[in-house]
């Protein structure tokens, strides 16, 4: 019984490690994904404005992960 608690509560750990690091470093790569959407844009519009760009840019993304 005591060489099995220190398993269980490792692997409680990992599991809520895991889920903290998924939280937060999928923010990390959407903020990432936006900004070379942003980047794409401004080199392939003629008129830059980068509120719009930034809107339309976070709402595909957006949408596309609700997708998956």
């Amino acid at each position: 019984m005591k060489k099995i608690i220190p398993k269980v509560i490792f692997i409680i750990v990992a599991i809520i490690l895991i889920y903290f690091l998924k939280t937060n470093f999928a923010e990390y790569n959407i903020e990432k994904s936006i900004s070379a959407c942003v980047l794409g844009e401004k080199r392939t519009s003629e008129s830059f404005d980068l509120k719009k760009s930034k809107k339309y840019c976070e709402e595909q993304i957006r949408k596309q992960k609700k997708d998956e």
